[in-house]
């Protein structure tokens, strides 16, 4: 069949690149992350019935809000206090060493944050929803036992969600579990048990091809840091007329997020700067100002584009 081919080289292409090993399946599922908030917990806290949950912004407490629904959820650390401007330290964590798994968001997008390094949680199995930065750089999958991602960002079009999971994972899947609520029935169908996305992971397909062909997530990695340091380097040295909402060690490569010094100047660069072209910089309405969304696809000419039309307003404006 035509599309096996397809749909086994986009699993290739992403398995290569993120060098995962055979004790993982690839998955390609429906219904976004948001499902995913749901299937985790529907799949991987019984029988234990208690999880860990790492609160750095709005993602992760709607993964909250549905895990709720399943067991017991200990909220193992959690910035909201700090409007979510940082990511908790290692020793902040107040982990169950029972818990059925411990939950992450890699990267925050409303906050522009991002854990450079995964939490340390010793035997516990690691889950993390990566939908803003999976295929951002390398990382070692080996420490994760379920990773999930919305395919959106950084790897194609919407309406595919990327699983991957160790396979000791999907035998805690119950038979009572709903047949599409199951890991272990998109396990056994290879993704195949409803009809899948199909263009959707066509170009995920190509997408790997094309990261492979940049150098891989070395290559990609360092484009990104590139990107983001222009724009942060700008912030700072603008003598607190744009201040960036991330404290500096948790600062995202995806989001960057900044203030302005009043919010008048907020809306009237907002409104400028989408008749110059430059679409989307409104901040989500949780933390106002700006934000800037670098994804893997966004060219480095663009962000340079941005600084310097910043600038221009600074100085007609400052």
């Amino acid at each position: 069949k035509t599309f096996d081919k397809i749909h086994n080289e986009a699993k290739q292409g992403l398995k290569d690149l993120l060098n995962v090993s055979d004790d993982y399946e690839l998955l390609f599922l429906q219904g976004g992350a948001s499902l995913q908030f749901s299937m985790v917990p529907l799949n991987l806290m019984p029988p234990k019935n208690k999880a860990d949950y790492i609160v750095t912004g709005s993602w992760s407490k709607k993964a909250v809000k549905e895990a709720k629904r399943v067991g017991t959820v200990n909220i193992a650390a959690t910035t909201e206090s700090e409007t979510f401007k940082r990511i908790p330290k290692q020793e902040e964590l107040k982990l169950d060493p029972d818990a059925a798994y411990v939950h992450f968001t890699s990267n925050n997008t409303i906050y522009g944050t991002e854990w450079h390094k995964e939490p340390e949680v010793g035997n516990v199995p690691l889950v993390c929803d990566a939908s803003s930065d999976i295929l951002h750089k390398k990382f070692d999958v080996s420490k994760y036992a379920l990773i999930y991602a919305g395919a959106q960002k950084n790897m194609g079009p919407s309406g595919v969600t990327f699983v991957i999971i160790r396979k000791d994972m999907v035998e805690r899947s119950q038979e009572s579990l709903h047949t599409m609520l199951s890991y272990k029935t998109h396990f056994e169908n290879d993704s195949l048990y409803n009809t899948p996305n199909t263009f959707g992971i066509y170009i995920i397909g190509l997408i790997a091809k094309w990261i492979k062909n940049l150098g891989g997530l070395d290559a990609m990695y360092k484009i990104n840091k590139e990107k983001a340091d222009v724009l942060y380097k700008f912030l700072d040295e603008s003598g607190g007329y744009f201040k960036g909402h991330a404290e500096k060690e948790s600062r995202s490569l995806m989001n960057i997020t900044f203030n302005l010094v009043s919010e008048e100047l907020e809306k009237k660069l907002i409104s400028e700067a989408s008749a110059a072209g430059f679409d989307g910089l409104k901040g989500h309405r949780s933390v106002g100002g700006l934000r800037a969304s670098v994804y893997n696809a966004f060219p480095t000419k663009g962000v340079e584009d941005l600084v310097s039309f910043m600038n221009d307003f600074k100085k007609k404006n400052g």
